[in-house]
């Protein structure tokens, strides 16, 4: 990997990563001392085979699960070093997430999905609604702000996920596999807005796919194989 650059902040950082499942006559070694460092406002693609432990990874970045061995840390701080609700408030303030279907709450209106993390982390709800309206405008679903999941296109779901994820200002978003349940067309609409987002907000994406003409599209594009991370830029 090359070096970063003079005054670049690393956002996201993982030294030594491994996760081993152990299980009666069963051990699997997934990740095997992974090393991996993203750069404020970069973007990342990460492809592989499936099973290759591309969600896995993303779990553990995310401070979802717990790795065997090694460390990860996000704008500084060591995952690791953490209580189970230390990690819930940093993953809450730095981070975003998307994934393939949008996770959005079937009840709850596209302003009210996109207010969740706000509200999880203490904003007024006056406050929240007037954010998640400007957000969702920015995603062109101005016009869908009291519409619930079952109202919304595969597309505008998608939309109004990336907007929760960006909600909070993260400094890195993790998506995987955000445009796998799409149509061509709107997938293409999807990581257009994903890139946009990234230059006007300077947001890192690390973004697991299948795609991998869209993944040229990203900064880096890595691939995960036998338990490590190739970049291709070397």
């Amino acid at each position: 990997m090359s070096d970063q650059p003079s005054g670049q902040q690393t956002v996201l950082k993982a030294e030594g990563l491994g996760k081993r499942y152990a299980q009666g006559d069963l051990d699997v070694e997934v990740l095997r001392n992974l090393e991996l460092s993203i750069d404020a406002g970069e973007r990342v693609a990460i492809v592989g085979s499936s099973g290759s432990g591309k969600s896995t990874l993303l779990h553990l970045l995310g401070g979802l699960d717990t790795p065997s061995h090694g460390t990860i840390t996000v704008d500084g701080q060591d995952f690791s070093k953490l209580s189970a609700a230390g990690r819930g408030r940093l993953r809450n303030r730095l981070m975003g997430f998307v994934y393939q279907f949008h996770h959005l709450l079937p009840e709850f209106t596209a302003m009210e999905n996109v207010s969740m993390p706000l509200l999880i982390g203490g904003t007024s709800r006056k406050e929240a609604a007037k954010r998640s309206t400007e957000l969702l405008a920015r995603v062109g679903l101005a016009e869908r702000l009291e519409h619930k999941p079952g109202e919304l296109s595969g597309g505008e779901r998608q939309r109004a996920a990336i907007a929760r994820a960006l909600i909070n200002n993260p400094r890195v978003v993790l998506a995987d596999e955000p445009t796998g349940n799409l149509d061509e067309e709107t997938s293409n609409r999807v990581y257009e807005l994903m890139l946009s987002l990234n230059q006007e907000l300077g947001t890192s994406f690390l973004v697991v796919t299948h795609d991998l003409e869209l993944a040229s599209r990203l900064d880096r594009t890595l691939t995960l194989s036998n338990g490590l991370l190739i970049d291709h830029a070397l």
